[in-house]
């Protein structure tokens, strides 16, 4: 298959009643645990990529990874760049094949967000590239992007709809209660928010900061609207816990070949329980 823009499968999603789960990748070995564990189950996935990723990666080498994973996956696989804030940088993954994008300008005063998202859309729409924006912040750690609780803001259900017609993005992240990073305590979802903004809006939500929320929590915010959910901590947890469990029991292990193995098994046995999650799964 071919990269392919997150605009249909999100509908696919919210007509279905599920959510696509969007998996934060850093590397060549956790790309291919998502779209391992995607295909076993049969599930269509969005791989994301934060500004940090590509600056590790390189933007050549993440977009030929992607779409060597694509001709080799019997699902569709969307490259989607997450929490990006320069245009330019957007504007060059797009001309490299980058399919759908989020411009996070949620920093900034709405009138302000709004012109930069359309920015975004307006070049985006000719190289039929979905985009996703913000609309509020999320408290939390995103790579160099810091929230602090001070700043948060959660999302104005009266706005919404404003919002994502002057700018025409095709969905929008919403603020309701979670954050990125790992959670002290349980999170206070407002879950009336989320279902007066899904009645405000004619494009899909997204729920961001999933990582450690209770399953049954993200089970309704899908319910109530919710069709592309984003993991990306508990997933770098998983690997990176596993990977210093081997090295530490194997301490003359030098070859990442062998390695990483272990660490590839365990953060696929959690992508595989995310898709389930989303019910996602047979979904391809």
């Amino acid at each position: 298959m071919f990269i392919v823009s997150s605009k249909n499968l999100l509908e696919d999603a919210r007509k279905g009643g599920y959510a696509v789960p969007a998996f934060n990748i850093h590397n060549l070995e956790t790309v291919q645990v998502v779209v391992e564990a995607a295909n076993e189950l049969n599930s269509p996935v969005i791989l994301a990529a934060t500004p940090g990723t590509v600056g590790y990666a390189g933007e050549d080498y993440l977009i030929n990874i992607m779409k060597a994973a694509a001709k080799n996956s019997n699902v569709p696989i969307a490259y989607h760049l997450d929490h990006h804030e320069d245009v330019e940088a957007i504007e060059r993954s797009i001309k490299l094949g980058a399919k759908a994008v989020m411009i996070d300008a949620s920093a900034l005063p709405y009138e302000e967000n709004i012109a930069k998202v359309k920015s975004v859309v307006d070049f985006a729409k000719k190289y039929d590239v979905s985009v996703e924006a913000e609309l509020g912040k999320l408290v939390g750690v995103e790579d160099d992007l810091v929230v602090d609780e001070s700043e948060s803001q959660l999302t104005d259900p009266e706005l919404a709809n404003d919002f994502v017609e002057r700018t025409g993005i095709d969905s929008l992240a919403v603020a309701i209660g979670t954050a990125h990073g790992l959670y002290k305590s349980e999170p206070n979802i407002d879950f009336e928010r989320l279902e007066k903004i899904e009645k405000k809006v004619d494009v899909p939500l997204v729920l961001h900061g999933a990582s450690d929320v209770p399953d049954e929590t993200v089970k309704r915010c899908i319910e109530l609207g919710i069709c592309k959910v984003n993991i990306a901590t508990e997933l770098k947890i998983a690997f990176s816990d596993q990977l210093k469990k081997y090295l530490k029991e194997n301490p003359e292990a030098n070859d990442p070949r062998k390695y990483m193995k272990d660490a590839k098994a365990s953060m696929k046995e959690l992508v595989k329980k995310k898709i389930l999650l989303c019910n996602s799964n047979d979904k391809a």
